[in-house]
């Protein structure tokens, strides 16, 4: 392998070194998705892997390169969480000692996971709260101790690691798919994805789907290399990422794929529907790619789609967060600031007045509470059907109270979603 440019005999090599380590990921047809988009769609499913994510392929590909000298100094890496419990699972099949940053807004089922698949082999650090917080954090600690610093995307081995993904899903499928939609955060997976098809089935079109408060690939190309987005949305907290690595960008600058920026509300109405109708428990960078489909993708009928399912790895207790976000992207939940007076019966007759039969408050809490003949509440209204909203702003308008909607983009909105 050259230092710079992984080729498609590097994801052969990579995929080699996996046999017995690491089984190939199944391939599903999705009825739903298909029926849905007019398409004929399959789900890689890296969230059946061990790690549960594609993480594992990267990291094992890059470590099982090191000398013996690297090996015995051990290994550093910085993670959102999938990335660490691949170094995990890849550290403690090869013997190898690790220290794992992990930024504070890493859910906790994910650093439990990499403190048991790593066992005794690995320490966990918890620095900063962005992921490039604690990438920062590991340079540091690499630079201070000679261990060697493990990247979650930016290195031609973790690449060609990745790109047995798409390897193995032309093996399992039987032939080239029209189009393979990837979930993009720094680009390792995107770029082994192009390295492969580029030198085997150029004709195949690759479509990246990045979340839309994290478009660090999309940013990159728009300005000629990686740099650093203003704000990142860290919802998608396995592809939010800040700037794009430098041998990411170089692959994915030269074969210029489709860039789709999915919305995070969007994204949870598909994990939803994943978890509900199809019984898989995707996180929300894992439902990126087939969030995508439902974007205008230029895709002719009946085209044999793959979307990568990136990753399993959901923390139970964000579903509340995720059907919340999920309502307010379909329309079916809002928020108003609204002034009751201050007497017996002011909420029975607000909500006799203003709500259809079907529409229910979820919320209602008092802003102020204080002995002026009003005050001020934050009320929560779920209805039962988006088209309701009409309707509803219209009684509003008859009412006397004064009140006010709370638009998503409000701040105010941080304290609710």
């Amino acid at each position: 392998m050259s230092a710079e440019h992984p080729v498609a005999a590097d994801v052969v090599a990579a995929a080699s070194r996996f046999t017995g380590v690491i089984d190939p990921s199944p391939l599903q047809r999705n009825e739903r998705l298909s029926r849905r988009h007019d398409l004929d769609v399959w789900l890689k499913r890296e969230d059946l892997h061990t790690v549960r994510s594609y993480k594992g392929r990267g990291a094992y590909n890059l470590l099982s390169n090191l000398s013996a000298e690297e090996r015995d100094r051990g290994v550093v890496c910085a993670s959102a969480g999938n990335h660490g419990q691949g170094v995990a699972f890849a550290c403690a099949s090869l013997g190898i000692e690790a220290r794992v940053y992990l930024p504070r807004t890493t859910p906790r089922q994910k650093r439990e996971r990499v403190a048991s698949l790593g066992g005794k082999y690995v320490q966990i650090v918890v620095e900063g709260e962005t992921y490039d917080d604690a990438a920062a954090a590991a340079l540091v600690h690499a630079q201070a101790t000679g261990m060697t610093l493990v990247p979650a995307f930016d290195d031609p081995r973790t690449i060609a690691g990745q790109g047995t993904v798409v390897k193995e899903v032309i093996e399992q499928l039987g032939h080239a798919p029209d189009a393979v939609i990837v979930p993009v955060g720094g680009g390792g997976l995107l770029a082994g994805t192009l390295v492969w098809l580029r030198e085997h089935h150029p004709e195949v079109t690759v479509i990246g789907a990045e979340p839309l408060g994290a478009p660090s690939m999309a940013d990159a190309i728009a300005h000629g290399g990686p740099v650093d987005l203003d704000h990142v949305d860290p919802f998608v907290d396995g592809a939010a990422v800040r700037r794009v690595g430098r041998h990411t960008f170089a692959v994915v600058d030269e074969a210029r794929p489709k860039l789709v920026a999915v919305p995070e509300g969007q994204i949870c109405v598909e994990m939803l529907d994943l978890y509900q109708n199809d019984g898989i428990i995707a996180e929300p960078a894992g439902a990126l790619a087939s969030t995508a489909l439902a974007l205008d993708l230029g895709l002719r009928a009946g085209a044999t789609v793959v979307c990568i399912l990136s990753g399993g790895n959901n923390d139970v207790s964000r579903y509340a967060e995720i059907v919340e976000r999920a309502l307010v992207f379909e329309g079916r939940k809002h928020y108003f600031l609204v002034e009751f007076p201050q007497e017996p019966g002011a909420l029975r007759r607000f909500l006799d007045d203003v709500l259809g039969p079907d529409d229910d408050i979820t919320l209602f809490e008092y802003v102020k509470r204080n002995n002026r003949e009003f005050g001020p509440a934050l009320v929560g209204i779920e209805l039962g059907a988006p088209e309701n909203l009409e309707g509803i702003l219209k009684r509003m308008n008859a009412v006397p109270h004064r009140i006010e909607r709370v638009p998503p983009d409000s701040p105010l909105f941080s304290f609710v979603v």
